[in-house]
């Protein structure tokens, strides 16, 4: 199980609970974070801001995590709405600008008391004439520019009102796989009907129909590795031991050729 770091201090008791019920769904499922992220679509360095408290995970991503984990999603999108509403309010400055990409303070010039001389610019008419300075001719530059994104706020705000709301994003992450285990005993060998192989090399945090092959043969020899789901995860490591003592192999929980032909025999 993975060491987590502390949250940031000062987080809502609701976002903290919510963070941690996704490490525990992380850790459960003996996924890495690059496993995870192919299993979700969203990649390892999204997961570990997601997990560290660093940036609120979006709804789809909470979706696709429930469904790699055979875990039911109400409670938990629930728990997410609740968490991100939280976050929104009193999330820290600095994730707010980076998901935003505003600029570091010290990035931008700022002219003091001493700065530039006063620009002349002589009026076209009219009996008086006097300097324009460069900081007034800032500060209507940023008041203008302040007053044209109030006018584009309003009319896109508007804009989107009349616009139908989007589905949320889809994870692209198929359902899990179901498998499931057909003994056959053919040329003296024992066989479940998701691979043939006898060879292959598993190991922790591997999936696919081999995983789930290994999964049939240790139920059949009535060491459970927790079901058969295809992923190689803490309980089928377990088994994979179990086997190996049992059998007298060298006990490493990872399958090689002579794990397969003892589960097969």
């Amino acid at each position: 199980m993975a060491r987590w770091k502390e949250l940031p201090g000062g987080m809502d008791p609701v976002v903290v609970e919510f963070i941690g019920q996704l490490r525990r769904l992380k850790d459960d499922s003996g996924l890495s974070l690059p496993r995870l992220a192919a299993r979700t679509g969203y990649s390892a360095s999204s997961w570990e801001r997601y997990l560290s408290g660093r940036l609120m995970p979006p709804k789809a991503a909470v979706e696709a995590l429930a469904a790699v984990t055979g875990t039911d999603p109400a409670r938990l999108m629930a728990l997410h709405e609740t968490a991100a509403d939280s976050w929104q309010r009193d999330r820290p400055r600095s994730d707010a600008g980076e998901e935003r990409g505003v600029p570091d303070r010290d990035s931008v010039g700022d002219h003091g008391a001493s700065g530039p001389e006063p620009l002349p610019m002589t009026v076209a008419a009219g009996p008086v004439q006097r300097p324009v300075t460069r900081p007034m001719l800032y500060l209507t530059a940023a008041a203008s520019a302040l007053a044209g994104a109030a006018i584009a706020v309003a009319v896109l705000t508007a804009v989107h009102s009349q616009i139908p709301t989007a589905s949320p994003r889809t994870a692209a992450v198929a359902r899990p796989i179901a498998y499931a285990c057909k003994d056959v005993r053919k040329d003296g060998a024992w066989y479940a009907g998701n691979s043939d192989t006898s060879s292959d090399t598993l190991e922790v945090d591997m999936s696919g129909p081999e995983v789930a092959e290994l999964q049939c043969l240790l139920q059949r020899a009535g060491i459970s590795p927790g079901g058969v789901d295809g992923n190689f995860g803490p309980l089928t490591e377990a088994a994979v031991i179990g086997a190996q003592k049992r059998y007298h192999l060298d006990v490493d929980g990872q399958v090689g050729p002579r794990t397969w032909a003892a589960l097969r025999g």
